[in-house]
């Protein structure tokens, strides 16, 4: 227990660069609480204590700000970066060096008593206010921007974003997930309308002063293009 005590401190220094000194990390995060007494519920929960066990996860809730039900399966290292609001289901399972930030949802999609919860495989970082449903795979190494909600299974690797959550990077090299500069796939959508519309607009105006008309579209012509205030502006 206490190897493993060393470990998720340890964990923590690794993973948060505001950690100062392990007096610290004993008092002062509550990812490290919830887990702790996680492990001893989840250990309740298996040897039929279940009632004992949903109430010392509900303690931990209580004193952390974060759920996790006692059947839920967690591997080592893994850490919860802030945590409130963090709700982690029953049938969840979590693989060793998963990096979960606040707000973070692994929900279930079924009544039925069965596997219901997401599984996230070794080394998946999964971003501040993420939402995780159904029994889907998020593969190894597998990136989830803050904020997305994700219904399918993620491959190793990738980088899902978005409302539902779309895979907007596809293998390669593993990277730290910043989520200052993830990509938009709504915002790429836009910019591509906007400029096929520039496009044919254009073509409309060479037409029409081939044939001497003028319209709306000359008379705007002096006028900020779309695609300027698109891209000057705060944008998407």
């Amino acid at each position: 227990m206490f190897g493993r005590l060393r470990e998720d401190i340890r964990t923590v220094f690794a993973k948060d660069p505001a950690a100062k000194n392990t007096l610290e990390v004993l008092l002062c995060y509550p990812g490290l609480h919830a887990l702790g007494l996680h492990r001893i519920a989840h250990w309740l929960w298996t040897h039929r204590l279940k009632t004992l066990a949903r109430f010392l996860s509900q303690f931990g809730r209580f004193v952390t700000g974060i759920e996790i039900h006692p059947g839920a399966q967690i591997g080592r290292r893994f850490f919860i970066d802030h945590g409130m609001g963090v709700v982690i289901g029953e049938t969840s399972e979590i693989g060793d060096d998963v990096l979960m930030y606040q707000g973070v949802v692994l929900g279930g999609t079924s009544q039925e008593k069965k596997k219901r919860h997401p599984t996230i495989e070794n080394g998946a970082v999964l971003g501040a206010g993420s939402t995780l449903l159904g029994a889907i795979t998020i593969g190894e190494g597998a990136r989830v921007g803050a904020g997305a909600v994700v219904l399918k299974s993620v491959p190793p690797d990738a980088t899902v974003v978005g409302i539902p959550g779309r895979i907007v990077r596809n293998g390669g090299p593993r990277q730290q997930l910043d989520h200052a500069r993830l990509p938009d796939p709504v915002a790429d959508l836009i910019r591509g309308m906007l400029i096929e519309y520039e496009h044919i607009a254009q073509r409309i105006k060479e037409l029409e002063d081939a044939v001497g008309i003028r319209s709306s579209v000359q008379a705007e012509a002096s006028q900020p293009s779309y695609l300027d205030n698109f891209f000057d502006g705060d944008g998407i």
